[in-house]
């Protein structure tokens, strides 16, 4: 799949070439899993992540993520293929279900030393002054909107006054649709009605007629979408949103302060695994396969669609916090008073630097 190129990948052709490549040449090679063809050698994915960092002495952490998202696919393969091993880590998976401010609080209080999760989910508790802050993002694009096909909804605006289905008020892919319905002129708190229900009951309500549509996240809404042949009205790859993070890395705010080389260390090798999940997708898929309930080659599908190979980092990542910020104020999650820059200063650490 083509994915247009984006700041990071000018610079690492640069670094290789001795000079930054002009757009106008990157972008008309060809390009697997975010890079050009010809730049897929390990060693120069690493070289955007600063010099590697191997830990003098072996370093225990505790690492959370969820076990059942596909999104989360980089940390096993971090672990699976040494990569935490590596940089002297010995990191212990924690596949945590709680809520997320019981997450944030675990990584802020040391119970764990950081986290993956979904940001359009952290960002309103991170408001609350949670000592964590976001080091990396991780991916973009699993969070998708689905009608049935005969429906006649065929964009976001034709879902003013319908119902939509999803697992959580709070999901992520609640407030990223109700972004995007924001942008298309329709008020999300008035001119639709949210409905909750579990993850694999959306696709029956939806066969009921209790929802006209239903966001969900993969791989349940990829195999919702084949199996039953729904029509994905959106996604988070939609438009402007084709670069922007969804998927991303906290880490305990204490740790990067008093052990920085250990944080630095964390985000090298999650960031080298996300690396080798997009330019190895059947792969990677294999490694998860044991933690889903999907084929490896769906799942295999699925990391396809997606941008693993796009981690935004230091300014980039602050500028799409801020970008999510401003957003979330639109839709009445942030108050109207919040400084989205300041506030994106404050949840982001430079950890590579």
């Amino acid at each position: 799949m083509f994915r247009f190129p984006t700041r990071r990948t000018f610079l690492r052709a640069g670094a290789v070439t001795g000079t930054l490549l002009p757009a106008s040449v990157l972008a008309q090679r060809a390009f697997v899993g975010g890079l050009p063809t010809e730049l897929l050698d390990p060693a120069i994915c690493r070289a955007s992540f600063g010099t590697p960092v191997v830990l003098p002495e072996k370093r225990a952490l505790k690492l959370t993520w969820n076990a059942t998202a596909i999104c989360t696919v980089g940390v096993p393969v971090a672990q699976e293929r040494g990569l935490f091993t590596k940089h002297n880590l010995d990191v212990e998976l924690i596949n945590y279900a709680g809520s997320t401010d019981q997450l944030l609080e675990a990584i802020a209080t040391g119970k764990a030393d950081g986290g993956i999760g979904m940001a359009l989910r952290w960002l309103k508790p991170l408001e609350g002054g949670f000592d964590v802050k976001i080091a990396a993002g991780i991916h973009g694009g699993c969070m998708r909107l689905f009608a049935a096909s005969t429906s006649g909804i065929a964009k976001i605006a034709d879902l003013k006054g319908k119902a939509i289905g999803v697992t959580d008020l709070a999901a992520p892919d609640r407030n990223f649709f109700s972004i995007m319905l924001h942008d298309a002129g329709i008020d999300p708190t008035k001119d639709v009605e949210w409905k909750v229900f579990p993850g694999d009951v959306l696709p029956v309500a939806l066969k009921k007629g209790e929802v006209q549509a239903f966001c969900l996240g993969d791989p349940l809404g990829w195999i919702a979408r084949e199996r039953d042949g729904l029509f994905e009205v959106a996604n988070n790859l939609t438009g402007e949103y084709a670069h922007r993070t969804c998927c991303v890395l906290g880490i305990r705010g204490s740790l990067i302060r008093q052990e920085k080389p250990v944080a630095t260390a964390l985000v090298q090798a999650l960031l080298e695994a996300q690396e080798w999940v997009a330019t190895n997708p059947d792969g990677a898929a294999a490694i998860f396969a044991p933690y889903a309930k999907a084929p490896a080659d769906q799942l295999a599908a699925m990391l396809r669609s997606h941008t693993h190979g796009h981690n935004p980092v230091a300014v980039d990542l602050r500028e799409q916090i801020a970008l999510y910020a401003e957003e979330l104020k639109r839709i009445a999650v942030f108050k109207p008073s919040t400084d989205v820059q300041k506030y994106a200063a404050r949840v982001t650490a430079d950890v590579l630097a």
